[in-house]
C-alpha cells in the first residue's frame, strides 16, 4: 500500500519539514511532502496528477482538495480526492472524505463519513466550496 502505483504522481516538488509551520491556504502542482503543520485549505487547481503525502508527523488544519491523497498523519478537514486516497495505519481523519478510489490499512482512523463519489460529483462538490480556510489554532488553555 504505502508507495503503491496506483496513485498519480509519487514525485516531491514541494517540502513542508518538521519544524515549519503554515498558516493560510496553499496551492501547488506535483508533488507535495508535509512532515510540519499547515493550517489553511491545500488544493492542486491546475494538476490533474497533483499528489500530497502526508507524513506520520505531518498535520493539516483545513480541507484538502488534491486528486491523489497519501495520509499517514492527521487532518482536521474534509479531504475531497478525485482520483485516489491512501490511509496508512497511522493516518487520522477528522472529518468526511470524498473519494473516488479508496485504501484503508488497518489501524487507520476516519471520525467522518466516508463518501464515494464520481468525477462530476467530486467537481460540483468542489466548486461550491470556494471560500477561504476559518480555522484557527486550539488555545493552548483548551489543550491543557
Amino acid at each position: 500500500m504505502w508507495g503503491s502505483k496506483k496513485g498519480g504522481n509519487k514525485r516531491i516538488d514541494s517540502l513542508v519539514g518538521n519544524n515549519t509551520k503554515i498558516m493560510g491556504d496553499l496551492d501547488f502542482s506535483g508533488g507535495l511532502l508535509i512532515d510540519g503543520k499547515i493550517i489553511g485549505n491545500i488544493t492542486a487547481t491546475e494538476d490533474e496528477h497533483a499528489t500530497i503525502t502526508i507524513s506520520e508527523k505531518g498535520y493539516v488544519q483545513g480541507e484538502i482538495q488534491i486528486p491523489n491523497v497519501v495520509i499517514n498523519g492527521t487532518v482536521e478537514g474534509n479531504v475531497y480526492a478525485t482520483s485516489h486516497i491512501e490511509l496508512a495505519k497511522k493516518a487520522r481523519v477528522f472529518g468526511n472524505v470524498y473519494y473516488k478510489l479508496f485504501e484503508m490499512a488497518m489501524g487507520a482512523e476516519v471520525n467522518g463519513n466516508l463518501v464515494h463519489v464520481n468525477d462530476d460529483k467530486v467537481t460540483a462538490t468542489l466548486e461550491v466550496k470556494k471560500e477561504p480556510a476559518q480555522l484557527e489554532e486550539p488555545s493552548k488553555d483548551a489543550v491543557s
